[in-house]
């Protein structure tokens, strides 16, 4: 069985030997050759080229035996390509070139047109990465979910309160709809042309969807993740992370997502026993264990292997992304554990 057929059969509920394995941010910072990719040249300039977005979406599968590659990209190149460029602070965080205020900004942003031509270099760059695994791994697509990306845009970046954010959504529903109506658009368009040039799954990142008050979540996030879901290929693996938001896995279940991601504060056996047999779970081990030792990092990763042995659809990973002070081997050691778990 290749590591395609392992993942996406995993993501079908059916019954495996052991889970496929790949880490949010498997391409990153911990590894030294992205950071000396880094040095030479910028973050933006490395999304937005097709060739290094090939180069640092592979590092990691030369490392280590996962089952599937992400692209190498960012969730902020919706809004970039709909007019508001970002950048990131040196203090730390993202900054936009603007923060969204008023309807006439609303509607000054592009629309969905727009996407196939600005965002020209992600299909690119899928293309690349499905032609250099074929059929051997699975290949993930992404983007933000439009609450995620809207957070982004009303806070002017990176956010302590997300003060911003919520008031436009208490304050002025329509203005809020209108956006989200937007990136809603943008964002459909852009998963079908991941699709197109070659991905076998989505992940939306619904990073920030914890922020919200509880009873409030479905009308600013999950209604939004419903309609693209709606609007791609019928059963096609659409991951769903959405951080914090462990009170809504009923309901995001049933947002027609064939995989729900967890954070680590979630008891994975007992979210699997709880959801319906054909939504798979992924996750969910404390990214901070990478930091640890090899010892601990295969401890950990075994107590979970155990927990879920006997319920299908199991991707693992870890709870969030792999911070840049994970330790290589650390890494190697979770990958051996979950490879060689029977």
């Amino acid at each position: 069985m290749t590591s395609r057929e392992r993942f996406l059969k995993a993501c079908a509920c059916e019954p495996l030997d052991r889970p496929p394995i790949w880490v949010m941010r498997q391409a990153g910072r911990y590894l030294p050759e992205y950071r000396e990719l880094k040095s030479q040249s910028s973050f933006l300039h490395m999304v937005k080229t097709p060739e290094l977005a090939l180069e640092v979406t592979l590092q990691p599968l030369r490392r280590f035996d996962l089952d599937a590659a992400i692209l190498f990209s960012d969730i902020l190149t919706i809004p970039e390509a709909l007019g508001q460029p970002y950048h990131f602070r040196d203090q730390g965080g993202i900054g936009m070139e603007f923060a969204i205020e008023t309807r006439d900004q609303v509607d000054a942003l592009a629309d969905a047109e727009v996407i196939p031509d600005k965002l020209a270099y992600v299909p690119d760059a899928l293309r690349l990465i499905r032609a250099e695994l074929g059929d051997s791994k699975a290949v993930l697509g992404f983007g933000g979910s439009p609450w995620t990306l809207a957070t982004y845009m009303v806070e002017g970046g990176s956010s302590a309160d997300f003060e911003r954010i919520k008031l436009l959504f208490y304050q002025n529903r329509v203005m809020f709809d209108a956006l989200l109506e937007k990136l809603t658009a943008a964002l459909i368009t852009y998963f079908r042309l991941q699709i197109e040039a070659g991905a076998d799954a989505i992940q939306i990142f619904d990073s920030w969807g914890g922020i919200i008050a509880g009873p409030d979540y479905s009308a600013a996030s999950l209604r939004w993740i419903k309609q693209i879901v709606a609007a791609l290929p019928a059963d096609f693996p659409i991951i769903l992370y959405a951080k914090g938001t462990a009170p809504h896995l009923t309901d995001q279940a049933f947002s027609g997502v064939r995989v729900i991601s967890v954070d680590w504060t979630n008891d994975l056996p007992i979210t699997r026993q709880n959801l319906p047999a054909n939504v798979a779970v992924q996750g969910n081990l404390d990214p901070v264990l990478m930091q640890t030792s090899p010892e601990i990092v295969s401890t950990e990763a075994k107590r979970l292997l155990e927990s879920m042995r006997g319920l299908p659809g199991h991707v693992f990973n870890l709870g969030h992304g792999i911070t840049p002070q994970a330790k290589i081997a650390c890494m190697e050691a979770l990958v051996e554990t979950v490879t060689n778990w029977r």
